[in-house]
């Protein structure tokens, strides 16, 4: 009996393991679906980067970076705001979205600062407003500090930096075990509700939004890269960095930011020389997707 029950046990968990299983999509029909165009995909440093690169080119240059998990679709509904004044450029992340991995693995924030260094060069941009939402906005002021004569303005939305519990200076955060099973079972039910935490309204998430998530994060080498960028992801005391940054910023915030706290806001304000907040009421992590036209209009004013 006992190996009865052993043997449908050991179905059971094979089904279930069966009816998770998550392959990656086939990266022609990502591109056929969010590929605008084959010449968004440019090799840069390296790597094999989904690049937009929209508006007059003579025109003040704002570049958009999104956060761990995400593309920049994110920033589809402002780019449309943008992009009949502004130069408006944005890229995948390496191993994110359309971007390749990095051939070397490598997803430090020293990395990344100098990816988007080289994206300029390649652009021959001089200088350019950087907006970053998240781990964006950690890249942006983490450039600024290092590059301060690449950079005319800040706008950080929901930036990523401090310490919180379990996440410290000085060292890589534990990476759950349910996440690195995440290589191998990602069905979109299991991801909407991540997803959807970082709207304050939950259901201004739409099928279509939580479909591009969940395609993009099935790009071959994905999964493994953003687990990796985790994995070597170092905080560093942000005050030293701030400190130095004396570009006017823009702070941007989401009242109800569930992943990080408007009361975060402060710390930058303390630290940044030249730095004003502004709050959205009833809006939570990301912004530009979930009230787009209400944070765009302080990020246009910002610009003028």
């Amino acid at each position: 009996m006992m190996m009865w029950g052993l043997a449908i046990l050991v179905l059971g968990l094979a089904a279930l393991a069966l009816w998770l299983y998550t392959p990656d999509r086939p990266r022609a029909a990502l591109e056929a679906a969010y590929l605008r165009a084959p010449a968004d995909l440019v090799d840069v440093a390296g790597v094999r980067l989904h690049l937009r690169d929209e508006g007059p080119k003579t025109a003040r240059a704002v570049v958009l970076l999104h956060g761990i998990g995400s593309s920049l679709h994110t920033f589809d509904d402002w780019a449309k705001g943008l992009v009949p004044r502004y130069r408006v450029i944005r890229y995948d992340l390496p191993g994110a979205g359309l971007s390749g991995p990095d051939p070397e693995a490598l997803y430090s924030d020293e990395r990344a600062v100098a990816q988007l260094l080289a994206v300029l060069d390649h652009l021959g941009v001089a200088r350019a407003t950087l907006a970053g939402n998240s781990i964006g906005g950690r890249l942006a002021w983490r450039f600024a500090a290092a590059h301060p004569d690449r950079v005319e303005g800040l706008i950080l939305i929901a930036p990523d930096g401090y310490a919180s519990p379990g996440f410290d200076y000085g060292k890589p955060p534990a990476v759950p075990a349910v996440l690195e099973a995440m290589r191998f079972a990602l069905p979109k039910w299991a991801l909407r509700p991540n997803i959807a935490a970082a709207y304050a309204d939950p259901a201004r998430l739409t099928d279509a939004v939580l479909e591009r998530y969940h395609a993009l994060l099935l790009a071959p080498g994905n999964r493994a890269a953003m687990l990796d960028r985790m994995r070597q992801t170092v905080l560093v005391p942000p005050e030293p960095f701030l400190r130095g940054i004396t570009v006017p910023v823009l702070l941007l915030w989401g009242q109800e930011d569930a992943m990080i706290p408007v009361a975060n806001a402060q710390d930058y304000l303390a630290e940044l020389p030249d730095a004003r907040l502004v709050t959205l009421p009833g809006v939570g992590h990301v912004p530009q997707e979930e009230a787009p036209d209400e944070s765009l209009a302080p990020v246009l004013e910002f610009l003028d």
